[in-house]
C-alpha cells in the first residue's frame, strides 16, 4: 500500500481541477496545468478533494499510485503558490546579471556563459552571487536551476561554484608537503 497515494490531494480555495479520460487539468490563480496520468491508475474529483485509486494489484498500479498522486499535488501547489529554487555563486569574480531573456554567468572561463531562460520561468539576479528561479511547472522549475548549476559545480576543495541555496558541500583537505 503507498502511503502517499492514499491521501487526498485537497485542492487550496481559487484552484478547480477537472479530469478527461486521464488527464487531470488544474487551473488557479498563477495558471493552468495540465497532467497525463497512465491506465493504472484511477482519478477522480470530488468537490476540492482530487482522489487517485490503483486499477488492480500490480506492481506497476501501486508505482503509478503514489507518483500520480504527488503529480496532482505539485499541479495544485504550483498553480496557487509557485516553485521557488534559489542558487548561489561562490567565487572571485563569479557574477550573474540578467539582460532580458539572457542570464548572463561570468564563471572563470575565458568568455561569459549566455543561458537562454526558457518560457514559463522567470529567472531574477537580484544581487551578482544570488540566482532565483520561479514558475508553477516544479519539474521545470526544477531542471532550468540544474542546468544553470551545470555550468559549474561546486568543488570540494574551495568550495568555488553555483550551489543550490542551503547546500552543504563536503570539503576535502588538499595537499600536504
Amino acid at each position: 500500500m503507498s502511503r502517499i497515494g492514499k491521501k487526498p490531494v485537497e485542492l487550496p480555495s481559487g484552484v478547480t481541477a477537472s479530469v478527461s479520460g486521464q488527464t487531470v487539468e488544474v487551473k488557479g490563480p498563477k495558471g493552468t496545468l495540465a497532467f497525463k496520468a497512465t491506465d493504472d491508475v484511477s482519478i477522480t474529483v470530488d468537490g476540492n478533494v482530487v482522489t487517485v485509486e490503483p486499477r488492480g494489484k500490480s506492481k506497476r498500479a501501486r508505482q503509478q499510485w503514489g507518483m500520480s498522486r504527488t503529480m496532482v499535488a505539485n499541479l495544485a501547489t504550483g498553480v496557487s503558490e509557485g516553485f521557488k529554487k534559489e542558487l548561489e555563486l561562490s567565487g572571485v569574480g563569479y557574477r550573474a546579471q540578467m539582460q532580458g531573456n539572457v542570464l548572463k554567468l561570468s564563471l572563470g572561463y575565458s568568455h561569459d556563459v549566455n543561458f537562454e531562460v526558457p518560457e514559463g520561468v522567470t529567472v531574477t539576479a537580484a544581487k551578482p552571487t544570488e540566482i532565483t528561479v520561479e514558475g508553477i511547472d516544479s519539474q521545470l522549475v526544477g531542471q532550468v536551476a540544474a542546468n544553470i548549476r551545470e555550468w559549474r559545480k561546486p568543488e570540494p576543495y574551495k568550495g568555488k561554484g553555483i550551489k543550490y541555496k542551503g547546500e552543504y558541500i563536503f570539503r576535502k583537505e588538499g595537499k600536504k608537503k
